[in-house]
């Protein structure tokens, strides 16, 4: 049976692809807790029978995020590239503030403990199990029972490797969330979960803080325990957030069998380990790093900017982009905010992404290895396709390595040059590898599969984003669009 919601009618879709629907002005400063909000105590979500991966029946079928307080003031974005942020870039104004100091107030955290997966909406499910299971050997772990299917009008597949959860979910006629996702947009990602400590906690704390719950909390049990959830509306697109809390429940998800064949533990010939950070795509992204501020709780922990006319002042066209990375410190959970930047907005890559997914979205998530040489080997030897990495890259690497700070690194250069793996870092001996798998939609070869990308990432004592890389993928990015450009 579906969860219990409450009844929300839905609303008309607002005009204008980034419409936003109106918020009463009277609004309770963002930064205030639940109990100077006067929010009493939530009595007990309703124990009922496990449902399914996705929203559940009467989910609205559009969703806003309402405007943040106004007396928000956004500073302007660093035109550096790639620095650390001690100052939040998002605070109110105080001229009796200590210089260099963050004047917003630091939120209490909402408790998160990893981000657990995502969602993904796709046409072809079949395609997703070749792909995850053939390719980068994720074990099929679960999938919806007829129950499950009936009800959420969709049909999902788990797939698991280390500690990374990925559902896939396909719809079955019209009407569900999947049909909904993939009426307005290509494959893409329509929900990203978080498994947190105390679930009420966490409800409390963003509902106090202006955050849009989508339900209230569910709670669901099996032959283990129980998993209490529920999900919230945000500024990233089509893109819900989901917050779980576990006790001992078995499956993945409500309403979820298990598939029995193979678990994480048996497949994973790659050793991918956790999701290391999310990055999504904006055609203005101050609206997200607000949100992610002041609702998540998140800190800002770096920030690049760049344009191809730094490098090429007289060409007659170009791109460019800025990006931030928020964080939540106590779990360790990124979010890389990119959006275009002037001028040739739009030829910016970052604009052409949302053009092809048509609207705001995530982008890519990055997902971590043991042994990045032996695994990009071996996706390769299965004609996994990368974003290709030009040969100067590596011509000039010894000499970015030496200015990087850099000691020494481990690999052999000719190495990463065969496997057009990248390096970056800042100090001594602390450095980062990463490669770029080649979009969706270039991976089938059908546009139907949107421009969603995976990126391979092992790190060797860095722990923030090297901004020579940052800029080699976007300049990758660059370079596959202008050949299909030229097709």
């Amino acid at each position: 049976m579906a969860a219990t919601r409450s009844n929300r009618s839905a609303q008309p879709r607002p005009s204008g692809f980034f419409a936003c629907a109106p918020r009463p002005a009277a609004r309770r400063p963002a930064h205030i807790d639940a109990k100077a909000a006067g929010l009493a105590a939530r009595p007990p979500a309703r124990t009922i029978p496990a449902s399914g991966p996705g929203e559940r029946p009467g989910e609205p079928r559009w969703r806003t995020t309402g405007a943040l307080p106004l007396t928000l003031l956004v500073r302007a974005v660093a035109r550096s590239c790639g620095r650390a942020i001690t100052k939040s870039p998002f605070d109110v104004g105080d001229s009796n503030a200590p210089q260099g100091g963050t004047v917003s107030k630091q939120l209490e955290p909402l408790g998160i403990k990893r981000l657990e997966g995502l969602h993904y909406y796709v046409h072809d499910l079949e395609r997703s199990r070749r792909f995850y299971c053939d390719l980068l050997d994720f074990a099929e772990t679960w999938h919806s029972s007829p129950e499950v299917e009936a009800t959420g009008r969709q049909r999902s597949i788990a797939f698991e490797a280390g500690r990374i959860a990925i559902v896939c979910s396909t719809p079955l006629g019209s009407g569900g969330r999947a049909a909904r996702f993939l009426s307005r947009h290509p494959d893409g990602v329509g929900t990203l979960t978080f498994e947190v400590e105390d679930i009420e906690h966490t409800f409390r704390l963003i509902e106090a803080r202006g955050g849009t719950p989508i339900d209230d909390i569910a709670t669901y049990e099996d032959d283990g325990g129980t998993l209490r959830q529920f999900s919230i509306t945000t500024p990233f697109g089509d893109c819900t957030f989901r917050f779980r809390q576990r006790s001992g429940f078995r499956a993945l998800f409500p309403g979820a069998i298990a598939k029995g064949a193979s678990s994480p533990s048996e497949a994973n010939c790659f050793g991918f380990q956790t999701i290391d950070h999310i990055t999504s795509n904006f055609q203005t992204m101050s609206p997200a790093l607000l949100w992610l501020e002041h609702v998540m709780g998140f800190e800002p922990m770096w920030e690049v900017a760049f344009h191809t006319s730094d490098v090429v002042p007289d060409k007659a066209a170009g791109s460019g982009l800025k990006s931030r990375v928020m964080w939540d410190p106590n779990s360790g959970v990124k979010f890389a905010n990119n959006e275009p930047k002037r001028p040739f907005f739009k030829a910016s890559q970052i604009n052409v992404f949302n053009e092809e997914l048509h609207g705001d979205g995530v982008q890519h998530a990055a997902l971590t290895v043991t042994d990045i040489i032996t695994a990009v080997r071996g996706l390769r030897a299965r004609s996994v396709a990368f974003m290709p990495t030009p040969g100067t890259y590596y011509d000039m690497l010894p000499e970015r390595i030496a200015k990087s700070g850099i000691d020494a690194i481990d690999e052999d250069i000719e190495l990463l040059r065969e496997l057009e793996i990248l390096v970056d870092g800042d100090h001594h001996h602390a450095y980062l590898l990463q490669i770029f798998l080649r979009e969706s939609s270039g991976l089938y070869g059908d546009d139907r599969a949107g421009p969603f990308f995976y990126e391979i990432i092992q790190r060797k004592g860095d722990r923030g984003f090297g901004a020579g890389n940052f800029r080699a993928l976007f300049e990758s990015i660059e370079r596959q669009q202008q050949t299909e450009g030229d097709r």
